[in-house]
Protein backbone atom coordinates (compact mmCIF):
# COMPACT_ATOMS: atom_id res chain seq x y z
CA UNK A 1 0.00 0.00 0.00
CA UNK A 2 1.45 3.27 -1.08
CA UNK A 3 -0.31 6.81 0.25
CA UNK A 4 0.87 9.14 -3.03
CA UNK A 5 -0.21 6.13 -5.83
CA UNK A 6 -3.66 6.29 -3.46
CA UNK A 7 -3.89 9.56 -4.27
CA UNK A 8 -3.09 9.15 -8.00
CA UNK A 9 -5.69 6.61 -7.81
CA UNK A 10 -7.96 8.90 -6.74
CA UNK A 11 -7.14 11.59 -8.97
CA UNK A 12 -8.10 8.96 -11.97
CA UNK A 13 -11.39 8.80 -11.32
CA UNK A 14 -12.94 10.71 -13.74
CA UNK A 15 -11.36 9.60 -16.58
CA UNK A 16 -11.98 5.87 -15.39
CA UNK A 17 -15.63 6.47 -14.89
CA UNK A 18 -15.32 8.07 -18.42
CA UNK A 19 -14.10 4.97 -20.00
CA UNK A 20 -16.64 2.81 -18.23
CA UNK A 21 -19.58 4.68 -19.69
CA UNK A 22 -17.58 4.33 -22.98
CA UNK A 23 -17.55 0.75 -22.09
CA UNK A 24 -21.25 0.34 -21.39
CA UNK A 25 -22.73 2.72 -25.03
CA UNK A 26 -20.69 -0.03 -26.65
CA UNK A 27 -22.40 -3.35 -25.19
CA UNK A 28 -24.61 -4.37 -22.12
CA UNK A 29 -22.27 -6.68 -20.10
CA UNK A 30 -25.10 -8.57 -18.58
CA UNK A 31 -26.53 -9.27 -22.05
CA UNK A 32 -25.65 -12.97 -21.36
CA UNK A 33 -27.52 -13.38 -18.63
CA UNK A 34 -30.74 -15.92 -19.12
CA UNK A 35 -34.46 -14.38 -18.93
CA UNK A 36 -35.67 -16.60 -16.40
CA UNK A 37 -33.69 -15.01 -12.98
CA UNK A 38 -36.06 -15.41 -10.06
CA UNK A 39 -33.63 -15.24 -7.24
CA UNK A 40 -29.94 -12.74 -7.25
CA UNK A 41 -27.74 -13.78 -5.02
CA UNK A 42 -24.63 -11.35 -4.32
CA UNK A 43 -21.76 -13.00 -2.30
CA UNK A 44 -18.48 -10.57 -1.34
CA UNK A 45 -16.29 -9.18 1.23
CA UNK A 46 -15.74 -6.02 2.57
CA UNK A 47 -16.17 -3.18 -0.27
CA UNK A 48 -17.14 -6.07 -2.35
CA UNK A 49 -20.28 -6.60 0.07
CA UNK A 50 -20.92 -2.68 0.92
CA UNK A 51 -21.61 -2.29 -2.79
CA UNK A 52 -23.64 -5.47 -2.94
CA UNK A 53 -25.94 -4.47 -0.06
CA UNK A 54 -27.31 -1.53 -1.54
CA UNK A 55 -28.03 -3.23 -4.90
CA UNK A 56 -29.80 -6.03 -3.14
CA UNK A 57 -32.12 -3.59 -1.41
CA UNK A 58 -32.51 -1.44 -4.56
CA UNK A 59 -33.40 -4.81 -6.47
CA UNK A 60 -36.29 -5.85 -3.68
CA UNK A 61 -37.68 -2.50 -4.20
CA UNK A 62 -38.57 -2.98 -7.64
CA UNK A 63 -39.55 -6.48 -6.57
CA UNK A 64 -37.01 -8.82 -7.70
CA UNK A 65 -35.62 -11.06 -4.58
CA UNK A 66 -32.03 -10.18 -4.01
CA UNK A 67 -29.93 -10.80 -0.86
CA UNK A 68 -26.44 -9.80 -0.26
CA UNK A 69 -24.28 -12.39 1.60
CA UNK A 70 -20.83 -12.57 3.51
CA UNK A 71 -19.11 -15.09 1.49
CA UNK A 72 -17.28 -15.99 4.83
CA UNK A 73 -21.26 -17.23 5.68
CA UNK A 74 -21.03 -21.11 6.47
CA UNK A 75 -24.05 -21.42 3.94
CA UNK A 76 -26.96 -19.38 2.25
CA UNK A 77 -29.27 -20.50 -0.58
CA UNK A 78 -29.09 -23.82 -2.29
CA UNK A 79 -28.09 -23.88 -6.02
CA UNK A 80 -31.13 -23.95 -7.49
CA UNK A 81 -32.34 -23.32 -11.27
CA UNK A 82 -33.16 -19.37 -12.09
CA UNK A 83 -30.78 -18.07 -9.31
CA UNK A 84 -28.16 -15.75 -10.08
CA UNK A 85 -25.33 -15.84 -8.35
CA UNK A 86 -22.55 -12.52 -8.22
CA UNK A 87 -19.80 -13.09 -6.38
CA UNK A 88 -17.60 -9.87 -6.52
CA UNK A 89 -13.61 -9.01 -5.93
CA UNK A 90 -11.80 -6.84 -7.45
CA UNK A 91 -8.62 -9.24 -7.39
CA UNK A 92 -10.38 -12.28 -8.06
CA UNK A 93 -8.75 -14.11 -5.30
CA UNK A 94 -10.31 -13.48 -2.20
CA UNK A 95 -10.72 -16.62 -0.22
CA UNK A 96 -14.08 -16.62 1.16
CA UNK A 97 -15.58 -15.29 -2.23
CA UNK A 98 -13.88 -18.23 -4.30
CA UNK A 99 -14.92 -20.66 -1.27
CA UNK A 100 -18.29 -19.34 -1.23
CA UNK A 101 -18.38 -19.38 -5.16
CA UNK A 102 -17.44 -23.32 -5.19
CA UNK A 103 -20.56 -24.45 -3.90
CA UNK A 104 -22.45 -23.03 -6.84
CA UNK A 105 -20.05 -24.25 -9.72
CA UNK A 106 -21.02 -26.80 -11.59
CA UNK A 107 -24.92 -26.83 -10.60
CA UNK A 108 -28.22 -25.52 -11.22
CA UNK A 109 -27.51 -21.67 -10.73
CA UNK A 110 -25.94 -19.11 -13.14
CA UNK A 111 -22.55 -18.17 -11.75
CA UNK A 112 -21.62 -14.45 -13.38
CA UNK A 113 -18.32 -12.94 -11.58
CA UNK A 114 -18.10 -9.26 -11.13
CA UNK A 115 -13.78 -8.29 -10.99
CA UNK A 116 -11.11 -6.16 -11.68
CA UNK A 117 -9.11 -9.37 -13.35
CA UNK A 118 -10.97 -10.88 -15.88
CA UNK A 119 -8.14 -14.17 -15.87
CA UNK A 120 -8.21 -14.71 -12.35
CA UNK A 121 -9.28 -17.90 -10.25
CA UNK A 122 -13.06 -16.22 -10.11
CA UNK A 123 -13.27 -15.37 -12.86
CA UNK A 124 -12.46 -18.86 -14.52
CA UNK A 125 -15.00 -20.22 -12.26
CA UNK A 126 -17.74 -18.27 -13.53
CA UNK A 127 -20.18 -19.30 -16.08
CA UNK A 128 -20.13 -15.30 -17.63
CA UNK A 129 -17.37 -12.60 -16.41
CA UNK A 130 -18.25 -8.83 -15.83
CA UNK A 131 -15.11 -6.66 -16.06
CA UNK A 132 -14.70 -3.93 -13.47
CA UNK A 133 -12.79 -1.82 -16.16
CA UNK A 134 -11.00 0.20 -13.66
CA UNK A 135 -7.80 -0.34 -14.22
CA UNK A 136 -4.88 -1.00 -11.57
CA UNK A 137 -5.20 0.57 -8.33
CA UNK A 138 -1.04 0.81 -7.96
CA UNK A 139 -1.65 2.31 -4.35
CA UNK A 140 -3.59 -0.93 -3.10
CA UNK A 141 -6.80 0.37 -2.05
CA UNK A 142 -9.93 -0.77 -3.63
CA UNK A 143 -11.45 3.15 -4.33
CA UNK A 144 -12.12 2.99 -8.34
CA UNK A 145 -12.79 -0.95 -7.79
CA UNK A 146 -15.75 0.07 -5.39
CA UNK A 147 -17.12 2.73 -7.66
CA UNK A 148 -16.91 0.81 -10.55
CA UNK A 149 -19.08 -2.25 -8.95
CA UNK A 150 -21.64 0.24 -7.60
CA UNK A 151 -22.10 1.43 -11.51
CA UNK A 152 -21.82 -2.18 -12.98
CA UNK A 153 -24.52 -3.13 -10.16
CA UNK A 154 -26.81 -0.46 -11.11
CA UNK A 155 -26.94 -2.07 -14.95
CA UNK A 156 -27.23 -5.24 -13.54
CA UNK A 157 -30.51 -3.69 -12.10
CA UNK A 158 -31.61 -1.81 -15.33
CA UNK A 159 -31.35 -5.09 -16.83
CA UNK A 160 -33.38 -7.23 -14.65
CA UNK A 161 -36.05 -4.46 -14.27
CA UNK A 162 -36.59 -3.16 -17.40
CA UNK A 163 -37.36 0.34 -16.00
CA UNK A 164 -33.16 1.32 -14.60
CA UNK A 165 -32.05 4.49 -15.51
CA UNK A 166 -29.30 5.36 -18.59
CA UNK A 167 -25.88 4.40 -16.20
CA UNK A 168 -23.80 5.55 -19.32
CA UNK A 169 -25.16 9.20 -18.87
CA UNK A 170 -25.05 8.92 -14.85
CA UNK A 171 -21.63 7.78 -15.40
CA UNK A 172 -21.02 11.34 -17.29
CA UNK A 173 -22.65 13.23 -14.36
CA UNK A 174 -20.98 11.48 -11.77
CA UNK A 175 -17.56 12.10 -13.89
CA UNK A 176 -18.09 15.69 -13.45
CA UNK A 177 -19.35 15.26 -9.87
CA UNK A 178 -15.98 13.85 -8.99
CA UNK A 179 -13.97 16.16 -10.93
CA UNK A 180 -15.94 19.01 -9.19
CA UNK A 181 -14.58 17.97 -5.99
CA UNK A 182 -10.85 16.93 -7.02
CA UNK A 183 -10.91 20.52 -8.51
CA UNK A 184 -12.26 22.58 -5.44
CA UNK A 185 -10.33 20.35 -3.27
CA UNK A 186 -7.97 23.37 -1.59
CA UNK A 187 -11.71 24.76 -0.96
CA UNK A 188 -13.68 22.25 0.76
CA UNK A 189 -10.71 19.34 2.28
CA UNK A 190 -8.73 21.82 4.73
CA UNK A 191 -11.83 23.05 6.61
CA UNK A 192 -12.92 19.09 6.89
CA UNK A 193 -9.91 17.63 7.66
CA UNK A 194 -9.58 20.11 10.81
CA UNK A 195 -13.65 19.25 11.74
CA UNK A 196 -13.20 15.81 11.63
CA UNK A 197 -9.64 15.37 13.30
CA UNK A 198 -10.37 14.35 16.71
CA UNK A 199 -9.26 12.20 19.36
CA UNK A 200 -11.94 9.27 19.38
CA UNK A 201 -11.94 8.28 15.43
CA UNK A 202 -14.30 9.25 12.70
CA UNK A 203 -18.34 8.30 12.32
CA UNK A 204 -20.04 7.70 9.34
CA UNK A 205 -23.82 8.41 8.39
CA UNK A 206 -25.67 7.49 5.40
CA UNK A 207 -29.60 6.27 4.65
CA UNK A 208 -30.24 2.45 4.04
CA UNK A 209 -30.11 3.21 0.18
CA UNK A 210 -26.86 4.41 0.46
CA UNK A 211 -25.57 2.92 3.13
CA UNK A 212 -22.27 1.72 1.50
CA UNK A 213 -21.11 5.21 1.69
CA UNK A 214 -21.07 5.09 5.18
CA UNK A 215 -19.19 1.77 5.26
CA UNK A 216 -17.00 2.70 2.34
CA UNK A 217 -15.87 5.77 3.72
CA UNK A 218 -14.79 4.69 7.34
CA UNK A 219 -13.31 1.56 5.72
CA UNK A 220 -11.03 4.21 4.15
CA UNK A 221 -10.14 6.02 7.55
CA UNK A 222 -9.17 2.61 9.13
CA UNK A 223 -7.22 0.91 5.88
CA UNK A 224 -4.98 3.73 5.07
CA UNK A 225 -4.37 6.45 7.68
CA UNK A 226 -5.41 3.39 10.58
CA UNK A 227 -7.65 5.73 12.19
CA UNK A 228 -10.85 4.40 14.48
CA UNK A 229 -13.76 4.56 12.27
CA UNK A 230 -16.86 3.12 12.08
CA UNK A 231 -20.30 3.04 10.04
CA UNK A 232 -24.10 3.82 11.11
CA UNK A 233 -27.27 3.90 9.11
CA UNK A 234 -29.27 7.42 9.49
CA UNK A 235 -32.89 5.82 11.32
CA UNK A 236 -30.63 3.50 13.23
CA UNK A 237 -27.96 6.21 14.82
CA UNK A 238 -30.59 7.33 17.35
CA UNK A 239 -30.62 3.37 18.67
CA UNK A 240 -27.35 2.24 18.14
CA UNK A 241 -24.73 5.20 17.86
CA UNK A 242 -26.71 8.28 19.70
CA UNK A 243 -24.89 7.13 23.13
CA UNK A 244 -21.61 7.98 22.11
CA UNK A 245 -22.31 11.87 21.67
CA UNK A 246 -22.16 11.56 25.36
CA UNK A 247 -18.65 10.98 26.59
CA UNK A 248 -16.61 11.19 23.21
CA UNK A 249 -15.53 13.74 20.97
CA UNK A 250 -17.65 12.64 17.99
CA UNK A 251 -17.00 13.87 14.99
CA UNK A 252 -18.94 12.84 12.04
CA UNK A 253 -19.40 12.83 8.07
CA UNK A 254 -23.03 12.57 7.23
CA UNK A 255 -24.45 11.68 3.96
CA UNK A 256 -27.75 13.25 3.78
CA UNK A 257 -30.79 12.20 2.59
CA UNK A 258 -32.53 9.88 5.19
CA UNK A 259 -36.04 11.24 6.31
CA UNK A 260 -33.92 10.63 9.84
CA UNK A 261 -31.31 13.21 9.72
CA UNK A 262 -33.42 16.03 11.88
CA UNK A 263 -33.70 13.65 14.45
CA UNK A 264 -29.97 12.51 14.75
CA UNK A 265 -29.12 16.62 14.34
CA UNK A 266 -31.76 17.20 17.26
CA UNK A 267 -28.95 15.14 19.82
CA UNK A 268 -25.42 16.59 17.91
CA UNK A 269 -27.13 19.98 18.23
CA UNK A 270 -28.00 18.65 22.03
CA UNK A 271 -24.73 17.74 23.16
CA UNK A 272 -22.27 20.03 20.73
CA UNK A 273 -20.77 17.18 18.26
CA UNK A 274 -19.46 17.66 15.40
CA UNK A 275 -20.76 17.15 11.69
CA UNK A 276 -19.81 17.49 7.95
CA UNK A 277 -23.16 17.13 5.47
CA UNK A 278 -21.75 16.20 2.06
CA UNK A 279 -24.24 16.29 -0.43
CA UNK A 280 -26.85 18.51 1.08
CA UNK A 281 -27.37 21.43 3.61
CA UNK A 282 -28.18 20.02 7.27
CA UNK A 283 -29.22 22.75 9.90
CA UNK A 284 -26.34 23.12 12.53
CA UNK A 285 -23.96 21.27 10.24
CA UNK A 286 -20.35 22.26 11.18
CA UNK A 287 -19.17 22.26 7.53
CA UNK A 288 -21.12 21.45 4.27
CA UNK A 289 -19.55 20.19 1.28
CA UNK A 290 -21.43 20.67 -2.26
CA UNK A 291 -20.64 19.07 -5.18
CA UNK A 292 -21.97 19.38 -9.02
CA UNK A 293 -25.22 17.30 -9.36
CA UNK A 294 -25.16 16.47 -5.85
CA UNK A 295 -29.25 16.72 -6.14
CA UNK A 296 -29.05 13.07 -7.80
CA UNK A 297 -29.60 10.41 -5.34
CA UNK A 298 -27.37 8.16 -8.15
CA UNK A 299 -24.28 11.04 -8.63
CA UNK A 300 -24.25 10.99 -4.74
CA UNK A 301 -24.27 7.28 -4.41
CA UNK A 302 -21.25 7.17 -7.18
CA UNK A 303 -19.52 9.85 -5.56
CA UNK A 304 -19.89 11.01 -2.16
CA UNK A 305 -16.78 8.97 -0.65
CA UNK A 306 -14.52 10.82 -2.58
CA UNK A 307 -14.81 13.01 0.35
CA UNK A 308 -13.70 10.69 2.72
CA UNK A 309 -11.26 9.02 0.81
CA UNK A 310 -9.43 12.50 -0.01
CA UNK A 311 -9.24 13.39 3.70
CA UNK A 312 -8.08 9.42 4.53
CA UNK A 313 -5.46 10.41 1.25
CA UNK A 314 -4.17 13.55 3.25
CA UNK A 315 -4.21 11.76 7.12
CA UNK A 316 -2.21 8.76 5.39
CA UNK A 317 0.44 11.38 3.59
Amino acid sequence: MNSELYLSDLEAKPESLAALAGVLRAEDPFAGLPRDVRRVLFLGMGSSRYAAGVAALRLRAAGVDAHAEYASAAASFPPAAGTLVIPISATGTSRETLDATARYTGGAAILAALTNRPGSPLAQAADLVVPMHAGEERGGVACRTFQHTLALLLALEARLTGRGRDVPALLDKTAQATADLLDRRDEWLPPAIELLDGPHGVYTIAPAERLSSAEQSALMFREGPRRPADACESGDWSHVDVYLTKTLDYRALLFPGSRYDDQAMDWVRERGSTVVAVGAAVKDASAVIRYAHDDDPDVALLTETLVAELVAATWWD
